[in-house]
């Protein structure tokens, strides 16, 4: 009768326990994802060859300072953006109603700074800027010149490293930092459609 009389108990521990662990596996994991890290699937190739259709990414949401879940709220992050980073954030669509997408650009202009493209050549703040990550990819588009434009404070200028195939600030404006969802650091996953297959070389490689 003792044997018999453990084993619910035992059973029941055990049920708890497992429980117990799948829900806090589950609210590290929400945690996690609402104020450290994000994972970002690449839709389109506005920043090819630094980030190809099928890549994921790991975003790092800490370093421009988190934003408090349903607030506007935004705390101190470690740094500023910096002209180079590429970030992914919400798209600033001035309709309310419209659903909410994400995007990644890289940072060309910080507030303050003032951008120019002639024929597709960046100056900022009046020096060229020899962009080694671009892709050129004809047609040419009537915003291969654009600017000169200076960055408001609060704002940033976002740009696609596939310029001539990118909707980006050139066509929408500049991006508030308060949409910005984080950096990103790393591609942790690559798959090819075309081939039906993962693209390994590019697993585990930092962003630049």
């Amino acid at each position: 009768m003792a044997t018999s009389g453990r084993k619910p108990a035992s059973r029941k521990g055990y049920y708890r326990d497992f429980v117990e662990t799948v829900v806090t596996a589950v609210l590290l994991a929400l945690i996690l994802r609402a104020f450290v890290v994000q994972t970002f699937r690449i839709p389109s190739g506005s920043m090819e060859d630094s980030l190809l259709i099928g890549d994921f990414l790991v975003v790092n949401k800490f370093i421009y300072g988190i934003k408090v879940p349903f607030t506007e709220t935004r705390l101190r992050g470690i740094r500023e953006p910096k002209r180079g980073d590429i970030i992914v954030f919400e798209y600033p669509n001035p309709d309310p109603r419209a659903p909410k997408e994400n995007y990644v650009k890289r940072c060309i202009g910080t507030p303050g700074d003032i951008v120019e493209l002639k024929n597709n050549a960046l100056y900022v703040n009046g020096e060229r800027v020899v962009e080694e990550y671009i892709k050129l990819k004809p047609p040419t588009p009537r915003w291969s010149s654009f600017g000169p434009v200076k960055v408001p404070e609060g704002q940033l200028l976002m740009l696609g490293d596939n310029r001539n195939w990118s909707a980006d600030s050139r066509e929408w404006g500049f991006l508030d930092k308060s949409l910005m969802q984080g950096k990103a650091i790393v591609i942790y996953w690559s798959w090819d459609s075309t081939l039906s297959r993962p693209r390994f070389d590019r697993l585990f490689s930092l962003i630049r």
